[in-house]
């Protein structure tokens, strides 16, 4: 039970601010409660009701999170109070989510000035709605390489979370709480976020400056300069593959060396492990873009669409076609 001394003093205000949370298809079930339970807390900690909240949706009176769980919704794509904070939910296969009535619904309300927010890869279904163009955002990392390939006008990083004026996204996961918890700070104080925080068990609050995806050491479980940074490179230059011999040359060491090292650590070779990178942003292009496959095989540093097909059935056990092809069926039933 919560003692009184442990409330938190906070000015009143008027009215409660209310959040609406658009739930789209598969969402994530971990990005959209820990955002809810920011909100919940704030009320408690404060003793007083800062924060509601509704949940919209475009179709039905369900949606199913990515957990299989179906979720009761308030209210369809209807007109929203300017005074609301918009935060659409996202999960896996948020392609298939941008429809034209959301993307007119968003439009639109965006007009009226109302802040909206994308969290776990809802940044996707914002920038298809234009709602980033010229603005800064991110995703989870495991679409950055479709969202980068399809959204020029978006300056994506690789933060855990981003505001930029009245739009807001995150990268997954976690990072809802980050940035719930600082609208939480801007709009009722450090002490209340942080007695938020504390209530979750949530040590280490992050900020725009914390980047979403471990470094490279703690990836890959080796802590050795020179490896970690050949391994930059090679993620920093997909598209034009860099040789083997002046990645050794950049860090000071022959191709020998180089070749020893990764052995020693990965027990593969420089080119078989850049190789792999290569397929693995080649296998996101094709599940998450509408790119052909040829694109697909020349933004992964693949000359020949030939070469592109051996190499990846010789690592997935099948061609980029059928891969394509698998997924699309999935995704239609």
């Amino acid at each position: 039970m919560q003692l009184e001394q442990d409330k938190i003093e906070v000015t009143p205000g008027n009215t409660p601010k209310r959040y609406v949370f658009v739930l789209l298809d598969n969402f994530s079930l971990l990005s959209f409660a820990a955002a809810l339970d920011c909100l919940r807390i704030a009320n408690r900690m404060a003793d007083q009701t800062l924060y509601t909240w509704i949940f919209a949706g475009e179709v039905g009176e369900t949606v199913e999170c990515s957990a299989g769980t179906s979720f009761n919704l308030d209210m369809g794509l209807e007109d929203l109070s300017r005074d609301d904070t918009l935060l659409l939910c996202g999960g896996t296969d948020v392609q298939k989510t941008a429809t034209k009535k959301l993307l007119s619904w968003l439009r639109r309300e965006a007009r009226r000035g109302i802040a909206v927010g994308g969290l776990c890869t809802a940044a996707f279904v914002m920038a298809r709605a234009g709602l980033l163009d010229g603005k800064k955002a991110t995703i989870h990392w495991e679409n950055h390489d479709s969202f980068t390939e399809e959204f020029d006008d978006v300056e994506l990083t690789k933060s855990v979370f981003v505001v930029d004026g009245n739009r807001m996204s995150t990268a997954g996961g976690t990072s809802s709480i980050d940035l719930m918890l600082k609208l939480i700070a801007d709009e009722h104080g450090e002490k209340l976020a942080n007695a938020v925080a504390d209530q979750m068990i949530y040590a280490s609050i992050r900020t725009d400056q914390d980047t979403q995806r471990l470094s490279v050491p703690t990836r890959i479980g080796v802590r050795h300069p020179k490896l970690s940074q050949v391994i930059q490179m090679m993620e920093a230059n997909i598209e034009e593959p860099i040789s083997p011999a002046l990645l050794a040359k950049e860090v000071g060491m022959s191709t020998r060396q180089l070749e020893r090292l990764f052995r020693r650590y990965l027990n593969r070779s420089p080119k078989r492990y850049y190789m792999e990178l290569r397929l693995q942003k080649a296998r996101n292009l094709l599940m998450q873009t509408d790119m052909t496959v040829i694109n697909v095989a020349l933004a992964c540093g693949f000359a020949s669409p030939s070469h592109f097909s051996k190499c990846y059935r010789s690592h997935y056990n099948t061609t980029p076609y059928r891969e394509r092809g698998a997924h699309s069926a999935r995704l239609s039933v």
